[in-house]
């Protein structure tokens, strides 16, 4: 996905919840604020894509490109012609209980720290007893080990819209913001610890995470359903990159 689309789905989803973005009358055909129940026939394995933009299976994490699992993608921006179009926030047109995974990369960043828990309430309300979420977002524990070596402006990696630095990831890219996108802000972020405790307090009874360092990212997994040790750390190899 390009970044300027990744910004647009961004900027798309904070005028949604605050009723800034126009209604759905201008959505292309195959996005529907009534989606087809068809979608969330429980006979085969599925998975929401949340905040999807305009990526595809299998542009999704390794562990949903498995030709068992049918992607559902959910996006606030009908441009990128979701089969859903919704805010993360209220997922009212997806079935409680109807999905076997979710998928959110992000997304979550983007939010307010008191709608965090609301998100993650959907995230949990549509998902299946078994169900899995999986959940990426920036780490600050390692972006914020350049800002103490006084790097806060110095690129930390090469995105495919030019340089990216601490000040970036912790407050939004700041090229688009300057150009007059401030919804692209940065509102909260997380360590490895509060992003596991934040899923917990949601309900999720079985977690698994990892840092990513060198990538200043976070991998999370999460079960509706108590697992064994072994066997969530087994979902989360399935799931998380090398």
């Amino acid at each position: 996905m390009g970044f300027g689309n990744f910004l647009w789905r961004k900027l798309s989803a904070w005028m949604s919840v605050r009723g800034l973005l126009p209604g759905a009358a201008s959505a292309p055909v195959g996005a529907t604020r009534n989606p087809d129940p068809a979608l969330f026939d429980r006979s085969s394995l599925n998975f929401l894509h949340v905040g999807c933009g305009s990526t595809r299976k299998p542009a999704v994490g390794k562990g949903f490109q498995g030709d068992e699992w049918k992607e559902i993608r959910l996006d606030i921006d009908p441009t990128v012609e979701p089969d859903v179009i919704s805010s993360m926030l209220d997922m009212d047109q997806v079935p409680t209980a109807s999905v076997d995974g979710v998928y959110s990369s992000h997304n979550i960043e983007h939010l307010y720290l008191h709608e965090v828990p609301l998100a993650l309430a959907e995230f949990f309300r549509v998902l299946k007893p078994n169900g899995l979420l999986v959940l990426i977002c920036p780490d600050l524990q390692s972006i914020c080990r350049l800002v103490v070596d006084d790097k806060l402006d110095e690129p930390a990696y090469l995105s495919s819209a030019g340089p990216i630095a601490p000040i970036d990831v912790l407050y939004g890219h700041r090229e688009p913001m300057a150009a007059g996108n401030l919804y692209m802000a940065h509102r909260t972020g997380f360590t490895l610890r509060t992003l596991v405790a934040a899923v917990r307090s949601a309900g999720f009874r079985s977690v698994a995470g990892k840092r990513r360092d060198n990538y200043f990212d976070l991998w999370l997994v999460a079960s509706k359903s108590l697992l064994s040790a072994p066997d969530i750390s087994h979902i989360a190899e399935n799931h998380f990159p090398q």
